[in-house]
């Protein structure tokens, strides 16, 4: 059965195996969810399951939601994500989705949001080089400079490289490996980093790339 879950991001540290050698890890507390809905071929056009995950109040949630949860009979979630498996039927609502899923070993993708850096220039954005600082540069060091010709095209094309939002997208990391999973506590350790600032909410899916 193909594996999947949400969680959120606690934070980074760094643990010891068996041999004494240090590993840096990210903290997921990753569940418990709750299989809220599964959609169909038949009746959806594509198969898929919705977790929810994450407790909020029945004021915070929209009429559509709470009927929405209402309908399968779980109480509200804060946040809900879907996920393809190749066989959905091995889930069914109401059902718990806790970190024991995953084991020390597994190789998964993190999905998150990555660091909002706001409005940013084209060299923090883009790495551009400056200009040099010595004589006649002028106020314009830091600018983009010249993006497009004159006469033709007489437009800048889209997608050229320059300032602005900088940050606060998807990101996935593809293959990492789960160190530690404590069931318990329900926290997953990832080896290395994983996006996102602390407190943002993670998907952890099996890799699709095996290597």
């Amino acid at each position: 059965m193909q594996k999947a879950i949400i969680g959120k991001k606690i934070g980074m540290t760094q643990i010891f195996d068996d041999k004494g050698n240090l590993i840096p890890v990210t903290v997921i507390e990753a569940g418990p969810c709750t299989v809220v809905q599964t959609k169909t071929v038949e009746n959806d056009g594509y198969a898929a399951v919705q977790f929810g995950f994450g407790e909020v109040s029945v004021k915070r949630v929209t009429k559509p939601l709470k009927g929405h949860f209402d309908k399968a009979d779980v109480a509200p979630k804060k946040t809900l994500r879907e996920f393809r498996f190749d066989d959905c039927s091995a889930f069914q609502v109401g059902d718990i989705i806790k970190a024991d899923t995953f084991a020390g070993g597994d190789r998964v993708d993190v999905v998150g949001t990555s660091k909002g850096k706001g409005y940013a220039g084209a060299i923090k954005r883009w790495n551009f080089h400056r200009l040099k600082e010595s004589h006649g540069s002028g106020p314009v060091v830091r600018h983009t400079g010249s993006q497009g010709a004159c006469s033709s095209p007489s437009r800048v094309f889209k997608g050229m490289k320059g300032a602005g939002h900088l940050g606060a997208e998807r990101v996935t990391v593809q293959n990492l490996t789960i160190v530690k999973v404590d069931v318990e506590n329900n926290l997953i350790a990832v080896k290395g980093a994983v996006p996102g600032p602390r407190g943002s909410v993670v998907t952890l899916s099996e890799s699709v790339k095996r290597a």
